[in-house]
């Protein structure tokens, strides 16, 4: 499957390269954002910031360039055998960061482990029915039926060495921001970076792996990686302002400007793939906010009426500042699937929002509990903040329960509490694929779907078409089960797509020589070059 052109074009315009002066310390880098990662169990939390800091340290058999393309990592070559068989030759001499040799043996391993219930990275081998050894560096890849997007999913199939996890006990996957086994304390893989310390919440310290297989072909002259997390905007831009950092995001965006007018900073800016999106408690009969009355949002009426009642417009122009692009879709434009035309919005229309809880029983509302993270999405506090009014104007009696990422995604996690009537969540397909949302965001049931379906949003249509949507090698009767999949979540109002935010990042430019900024926010340390 291609990758859509316009998305190649964006990923041009957003790469950027930063210019210069003197520097303080030309090999460490030291960068932030707003919150620490999940854990450094590679298998764990399927979390942006996470993901980032997983693929620094762990390979891949596959690995996704700046823009966007896919290139060999632990696997030399590839070739398709027949419709549900792939054979990966794979890179000899790998060792892991510890010195043990990596083989055919680690890859069938990890796939066992990536598989468990409890990972929320299955949905990357979803498709595949058995990783089967071949010689000591010969996979095949076998899939279920034939898998149109299988290379897409694969920079999520992190390779682990079976010896390391064996001898610490650590098989087993422990999911949730703050829980911990041995792999999400410590790390052992054959990335380009190592772990050298790690206190949560306060820092992360990577330093090259002098063995990497491709270090002479690595862009970074790093030897020093410091991550801080911090979550208070003004202190992130503070850190950079005062050269204690040399990269943030995301930039606030009432400071970009003010970032662009100092002589030793940019703003780099650029578009995003990232949805934001509310979702809604599809599966308790009962409400967990009323008093054991019938949950409200079991009727299409109720969702239909709180997305009736959001301003979208309002807030572009003003929480956003104009740096959102206000979407219909679960997905962005340049996702494998989108759909142009399907994109239009519901009408903003608190007058009819007020009707259909009339129709619904509800004609002078119901109390809600808003989940919203405060520290993961650009300005997503305060999107949160100007959505209560609006709700409350139709009638709505909001609670708003504003948390940290980590408290936040616990609290909603389908594996976790899922106390959640009404949330905030954020998704970027990790395949550049509709395939992806479907699975994790729309269906539910099955391994490698609704990890993150925290409403449980449940339509067997949806499911059938997503079944078939998985083996579908014709592009334009994919496209054609996409749409169909897409219209009854549409009209099931299954969630609230709000919009897709626009990338900001502070960088100094008297210490950073160059840096790619890409579509799915992260920093993949590979092409960090410092002055």
């Amino acid at each position: 499957m291609r990758l859509r052109e316009s998305l190649v074009a964006a990923m041009v315009l957003a790469a950027a390269t930063v210019v210069s002066a003197q520097t303080v310390d030309a090999k460490t880098f030291r960068y932030a954002t707003t919150g620490d990662i999940g854990g450094l169990d590679p298998h764990s939390n399927n979390e942006g910031p996470s993901n980032a800091m997983k693929a620094n340290i762990y390979g891949r058999l596959v690995h996704r360039k700046p823009d966007l393309s896919l290139e060999p990592d632990l696997a030399a070559s590839w070739e398709r055998q027949n419709d549900t068989t792939w054979r990966f030759k794979l890179r000899e001499g790998v060792t892991f960061h510890n010195g043990n040799p990596f083989t055919a043996d680690d890859v069938v391993f990890s796939f066992k482990r990536q598989t468990q219930e409890t990972s929320d990275m299955s949905f990357a081998v979803a498709t595949l029915a058995e990783v089967k050894k071949v010689d000591d560096y010969t996979v095949d890849l076998i899939t279920e039926g034939p898998d149109p997007i299988l290379l897409l999913n694969l920079p999520h199939f992190y390779i682990m060495d079976r010896e390391w996890v064996e001898a610490n006990d650590a098989f087993e996957v422990v999911r949730g921001f703050g829980t911990t086994n041995w792999a999400n304390l410590n790390a052992n893989g054959t990335g380009p970076f190592k772990v050298v310390e790690w206190v949560q919440d306060t820092r992360l310290v990577l330093e090259p792996f002098e063995n990497y297989w491709g270090k002479d072909e690595m862009e970074s002259n790093a030897t020093k990686v410091v991550f801080t997390p911090i979550a208070n905007d003004a202190t992130r831009v503070a850190a950079l302002l005062s050269g204690d950092i040399d990269l943030m995001y995301p930039v606030p965006l009432q400071d970009i400007r003010r970032l662009e007018q100092e002589p030793d900073t940019e703003a780099m800016q650029g578009p995003e793939l990232r949805t934001i999106f509310l979702g809604f408690d599809q599966w308790r009969e009962e409400s967990l906010d009323n008093d054991g009355q019938k949950n409200p949002f079991l009727d299409v009426r109720v969702r239909r009426a709180f997305y009736q009642a959001i301003d979208i417009e309002s807030i572009r122009r003003v929480v956003m500042r104009g740096a959102a692009t206000p979407t219909g879709l679960m997905i962005a434009p340049g996702i494998n699937g989108f759909q142009e035309d399907m994109n239009a919005r519901l009408p903003y229309d608190p007058e009819a929002a007020k009707q259909l809880l009339t129709e619904a029983g509800y004609p002078d509302g119901f109390k809600v509990t808003f989940d919203c993270p405060n520290d993961r999405y650009v300005n997503d506090e305060e999107i949160c903040t100007a959505i209560i009014p609006m709700l409350e104007r139709v009638g709505i009696n909001v609670t708003p329960n504003f948390q940290t990422k980590s408290l936040h995604f616990n609290k909603i996690g389908v594996a976790e509490g899922n106390d959640t009537s009404f949330f905030m969540l954020g998704w970027t397909p990790g395949s550049y694929d509709a395939l992806n949302p479907l699975m994790q965001l729309m269906s539910i049931g099955k391994t490698g779907h609704g990890d993150w379906n925290s409403g449980r949003y449940a339509n067997p249509e949806v499911m059938e078409l997503t079944e078939k949507i998985k083996t579908e090698m014709d592009e334009e009767k994919r496209n054609g089960l996409i749409r169909d999949a897409f219209r009854i979540h549409q009209d099931e109002v299954g969630h609230i797509p709000l919009h897709q935010q626009a990338l900001a990042w502070g960088v100094r430019s008297d210490t950073v020589e160059s840096v790619w900024q890409r579509p799915f926010n992260d920093v993949d340390l590979r092409y960090v070059v410092m002055k």
